[in-house]
């Protein structure tokens, strides 16, 4: 029963990552309850084997169906590596609490602008200035990056709020591209957590298999019904996720 719980919760976090990002909301208390005693470390860093498997294989299906600028995100990507790294590096200095009040402001500030201005992100890209695409992709492959490591939940929502709204995409462009960049932030964080023997790999590449299976259908969906469907997706999780950071908050 444990393995079946694990496994429905790696494809279900597979299929949010994959429209939105989020997954780990799923994946990480599946396995605190599963394993009571494992260490938050731990958890973490065996999530993000999974997750890392399930993004790439997201970030691929997107790449493969929709017509992305690789080699604009090539840098971004890089740079996601090294400052998603960073952070989960920074992670054991800085309690996550600090962050925990202006993550729940942000995300209720992002879910009121996109559930208020219904057009946002649901049309085709639009030409933005360079200054701003630069800021966009920056403020993705540099700060975003460094807050997946350094604590992670939103990073997939904050990636395409900024991306649709700095670099000009529609919400599904810009799902697409969070994946790739997503993809990276997993990476750099996972060497982190691999260094300090944070990882139960022989579970992790088990829960891999069932996350990429609920990657690939989401991903799959979000290119099937379009920018309206990432649209409603994204405002779901983030209703949960400030539900879930709002009730940390309180019973701390």
């Amino acid at each position: 029963m444990d393995i079946a719980v694990l496994i429905a919760a790696a494809a279900a976090a597979g299929w949010v990552d994959a429209v939105v990002g989020g997954g780990g909301l799923v994946m990480i208390p599946a396995l605190m309850i599963v394993f009571p005693s494992m260490a938050p470390a731990t958890a973490l860093g065996t999530n993000k084997l999974a997750a890392v498997c399930g993004t790439a294989s997201a970030a691929f299906a997107f790449v493969r169906r929709l017509r992305l600028d690789v080699r604009r995100l090539a840098p971004v990507f890089v740079c996601a590596v090294v400052f998603s790294g960073l952070g989960a590096y920074t992670a054991s200095r800085l309690p996550a609490e600090i962050f925990t009040p202006i993550v729940l402001c942000l995300l209720v500030g992002v879910g009121l602008f996109v559930a208020l201005n219904p057009g946002f992100g649901s049309g085709a890209a639009v030409s933005r200035p360079r200054w701003s695409v630069l800021l966009g992709l920056g403020l993705a492959g540099v700060v975003i990056a460094f807050y997946d490591g350094v604590m992670g939940p939103g990073t997939g929502t904050f990636l395409i709020i900024s991306l649709t709204a700095l670099v000009g995409t529609g919400f599904l462009e810009s799902s697409a591209m969070a994946k790739v960049i997503n993809t990276g932030t997993n990476l750099g964080a996972l060497a982190v957590f691999a260094w300090q023997g944070n990882i139960l790999w022989l579970l992790g590449l088990g829960l891999a298999v069932a996350n990429v299976a609920g990657a690939q259908l989401g991903a799959h969906m979000a290119i099937g019904r379009g920018s309206r469907f990432v649209r409603w997706v994204l405002l779901a999780v983030v209703v949960v996720m400030v539900g879930k950071l709002g009730y940390d908050m309180v019973t701390d």
